[in-house]
């Protein structure tokens, strides 16, 4: 086999590695398809024909009571009958929702035999515009960058995937979140990564920088978690999560372990843009011993850093811009508001991520130089 045929398998390998894993995962069950609470019902689009708001309280800006609809049920068993709906208000505009004439609604149908027992109105089907935006965003990534662009998509598509089918069912089946985030974590930058550049050195460096910055995430996470005495309920969803029968869940690890993973994406950029760099410069300059490689990845590394740690700032941030909004406008004091457990847990979200890209860079330049000069100096192939 020559040169060519070698390096066009090493670089084709992970693409069909990574198509393998997306068929096995799309077929793997999660093992929570059939929760009874969805037996005996069906979940459909239906348009809305006719509304009832006569039911429906005012008081200020919030609203409650119950909408009623007449529905004309867009699929399934029970496509083109008609049947009334119920939306009920809560008094909560981040959750209620209110329908009108020609809305198309995402319904649950309870049901025996063939009739309709009673239709619940779940939200506004927005399916068809998600699936459009997605398209649209798969089509534009094609057209600027080819090849690289569908291998992107790929990437995407296999961590929703893993993070749907394996990480959150290992986590409601008591799995440690700790070993089981690490695991997946590293699966994925190892796929990532070398969609991007094939199974080589530069690959090696970057998963190898990338890894360090996780782990070190993963260590000041943990530390810094406990000293500040943040419990897991602080994320969304989780007492919900309990009440539902999870009771047994160390939500304080599965807090631990959405640090590094949340942060795992930015990591995987700054290393690969290093190794990049530093593949460059030694590909120009082949006489160029590790040290200097080193030393021009850790000048890279300087310059993207200051701007990767305010991406993070800027994407925890972004959230809560109402929550500080809310802390000016009652005069909160500023020790008030960094002393809460739920802006100290975005903190340890902001500044343990920022810790793992000022390490990353550091690691993936010494990596990548020690690695990358390694060829020239021992004249070898991998």
């Amino acid at each position: 086999m020559n040169k060519i045929s070698f390096e066009k398998i090493r670089y084709n390998a992970p693409l069909l590695a990574c198509v393998i894993m997306i068929i096995l995962l799309l077929l793997l069950p999660t093992g929570y398809e059939e929760y009874l609470s969805f037996q005996e019902s069906d979940i459909r689009p239906a348009r809305v024909l006719q509304t009832d708001d006569t039911s429906i309280i005012d008081t200020g800006l919030i609203r409650s009571g119950e909408q009623r609809c007449e529905l004309e049920i867009l699929s399934g068993q029970f496509k083109g009958k008609i049947a009334t709906g119920e939306n009920t208000l809560n008094g909560s505009l981040e959750r209620d929702k209110i329908f009108f004439v020609g809305d198309t609604a995402l319904v649950r149908i309870n049901y025996s035999d063939d009739e309709i027992l009673n239709v619940s109105m779940i939200d506004h089907y927005r399916l068809p515009y998600e699936l459009l935006l997605a398209a649209a965003f798969i089509i534009l990534l094609f057209l600027f960058a080819g090849r690289t662009g569908l291998r992107a998509v790929f990437s995407f598509v296999l961590t929703i995937l893993m993070l749907w089918k394996i990480l959150i069912p290992t986590y409601l089946k008591g799995y440690n979140p700790i070993w089981v985030g690490i695991g997946i974590t590293v699966l994925l930058t190892i796929l990532i990564i070398a969609l991007v550049y094939g199974f080589d050195r530069r690959c090696f460096a970057a998963v190898s920088g990338s890894c360090l910055g996780i782990l070190v995430t993963c260590i000041l996470g943990v530390i810094f978690t406990d000293l500040f005495h943040i419990h897991g309920a602080v994320m969304s969803g989780s007492e919900s999560l309990i009440y539902a029968g999870y009771s047994d869940l160390n939500l304080t690890q599965i807090f631990m372990a959405s640090i590094f993973v949340g942060n795992a994406g930015a990591i995987m950029d700054l290393s690969v843009d290093i190794t990049s760099a530093v593949y460059e410069v030694v590909e120009k300059r082949p006489d160029l011993n590790w040290r200097e490689a080193v030393k021009s990845g850790m000048n890279v590394g300087h310059a993207a850093m200051g701007t990767m740690t305010t991406t993070l700032l800027f994407a925890y941030s972004g959230g809560y811009i109402a929550l500080l909004m809310v802390f000016m406008a009652q005069g909160t004091p500023l020790i008030n508001i960094i002393n809460y457990k739920y802006v100290a847990a975005e903190i340890i979200h902001t500044v343990v991520g920022s810790f793992g890209l000022v390490t990353v860079a550091p690691f993936t330049a010494m990596c990548a130089g020690i690695i990358l000069t390694k060829r020239n100096n021992n004249h070898t192939v991998l």
